[in-house]
């Protein structure tokens, strides 16, 4: 790790500004400098942000290097693996889907996906299409990180997956807590492709991605382990504290919970489409923003269907998710007027660097 962070170092004094980043008023930019500690002081390899403000502009910036081993610059505003946020893509064309009168909410995963959901303490008949979308379902998680660490480049079928989770035991009574997993969305995934009879990445793609014009963001195909455009390389720490290349993976583990690629600048686009109206009808948006607490996450948060409320230390809240996946980890969201931002960063971080990368948001957000 030191060896990364001297290099990265070394990089931000060179010169850090991406070309579009700013120092406003003769006062160092808080995004900037945050990103910048990033590197420094937390090891990351590199991180970037596109941040939408007050003024309506979008200002871009980067840290570190996009690729440790050529030192080569990292793209401004490239593409990345966005690994959970892509729940709320998913979550967004199940709520089309209720809005069109083709799912119901309140109805049971039974009804879409007849005998498949079954084991101990498990039932499709017990577990609400909401329940899934909010996380209160009591299903256990189906992914098994040490499998993939192993083999990225392995392609999984999502009944696969779903047998993992069915070999274990439910952890609760569905609707009676909250708790974040993954298969959740692998079963929301299925019920659209069931509904649609269509695979999940293009209902992705033609309802959200070209309906808005993401023009950066896609739903990878069966076997594309690659990242199709200008990207910092994502890494992976291994147990001896060494860096691993982990850019090139089969995200199809993810699938429906965390499989999109996209950038900076199309999530905040996204999720300003999605909280200005244009992707869900108002009563399907307002369902989508009816939240539980998710305080395991942290302070103040709330998770709606797809959505998490997120506190403001400048008062008020933000709309978004977060996402983690081998090699990036992406932070952020929009608010109700129109601001919005979203980090990457290109290894997981740990506890305190994950907290510096949520105050970097705060301070984009509260500037």
């Amino acid at each position: 790790m030191a060896v990364v962070t001297a290099v990265a170092a070394g990089v931000m004094t060179a010169g850090a500004l991406a070309p579009t980043a700013a120092f406003a008023g003769g006062r160092p930019d808080t995004v900037q400098s945050g990103l910048n500690a990033l590197v420094k002081d937390d090891g990351m390899p590199a991180a970037l942000a596109s941040v939408k403000g007050r003024d309506g502009r979008t200002r871009n910036y980067t840290a570190g290097v996009g690729d440790l081993a050529t030192r080569a610059k990292v793209p401004v505003d490239g593409q990345i693996r966005i690994g959970s946020n892509t729940k709320p893509f998913t979550a967004v064309v199940v709520l089309q889907l209720v809005a069109e009168g083709k799912v119901g909410l309140d109805s049971p995963v039974e009804t879409y996906l007849p005998g498949l959901l079954r084991g101990d303490g498990i039932d499709g008949r017990d577990i609400t299409v909401r329940q899934l979308l909010q996380h209160t379902s009591g299903l256990p998680e189906y992914v098994n990180k040490d499998s993939i660490l192993a083999d990225p480049k392995r392609y999984y079928e999502p009944r696969e997956l779903l047998d993992l989770a069915l070999a274990q035991k439910a952890h609760f009574a569905p609707g009676t807590r909250w708790e974040y997993n993954n298969t959740n969305y692998l079963l929301a995934g299925l019920i659209i492709q069931k509904v649609t009879g269509r695979p999940l990445g293009e209902e992705i793609n033609r309802r959200i991605v070209d309906r808005i014009g993401l023009r950066h963001t896609y739903f990878p195909t069966p076997g594309d382990t690659s990242v199709h455009e200008a990207h910092p390389k994502g890494y992976n720490q291994d147990a001896d504290g060494s860096l691993r290349d982990f850019t090139e993976l089969d995200p199809s583990w993810g699938w429906a919970a965390g499989a999109v690629v996209s950038t900076n600048s199309d999530l905040n686009s996204f999720f300003a489409a999605l909280l200005g109206g244009r992707l869900l009808p108002a009563a399907q948006l307002a369902e989508m923003r009816t939240t539980v607490p998710a305080d395991g996450v942290g302070p103040g948060i709330r998770y709606g269907l797809g959505l998490m409320s997120l506190p403001l230390s400048c008062g008020g809240v933000y709309w978004g998710h977060g996402g983690t996946i081998p090699g990036y980890e992406t932070a952020g969201g929009a608010t109700d007027d129109g601001r919005a931002v979203s980090i990457a960063v290109t290894m997981i971080p740990g506890e305190v660097a994950k907290q510096h990368v949520g105050a970097t948001v705060d301070s984009a957000l509260c500037r």
